[in-house]
């Protein structure tokens, strides 16, 4: 039981390098593609910078949430931290949400 607590942690620190990368790689291929657009047809347009940002941003929180539940399952079950845990679920989910309006212009579900 301890060899699976220890593969998971490693799957959670994957998980939460990987929701970090992802967020850093979608803001330099979205600044990359605002200031170096490859069609010189197409203007630059703040609107789009943003909603590619948001979108790599929404991807990011994502895979970190999934990184946050495993590290929390694996450890030894407190009421503290499963606390903690809804906290930063809460609070990722509200940037979710609010960054969703942003790109959308609506609510998720309208």
């Amino acid at each position: 039981m301890e060899e699976i607590r220890i593969y998971l942690s490693f799957v959670a620190r994957g998980l939460e390098l990987l929701g970090v990368a992802t967020i850093a790689f979608g803001v330099l291929i979205a600044l990359g593609r605002y200031l170096f657009p490859i069609k010189s047809v197409t203007p630059r347009n703040y609107k789009t910078l943003r909603r590619e940002l948001g979108k790599a941003i929404l991807l990011g929180l994502e895979i970190l949430v999934a990184g946050d539940i495993i590290a929390t399952v694996i450890t030894d079950p407190t009421m503290n931290k499963v606390l903690i845990l809804a906290m930063i679920v809460l609070i990722r989910t509200f940037l979710s949400l609010s960054i969703e309006v942003e790109i959308e212009g609506k609510l998720p579900w309208n």
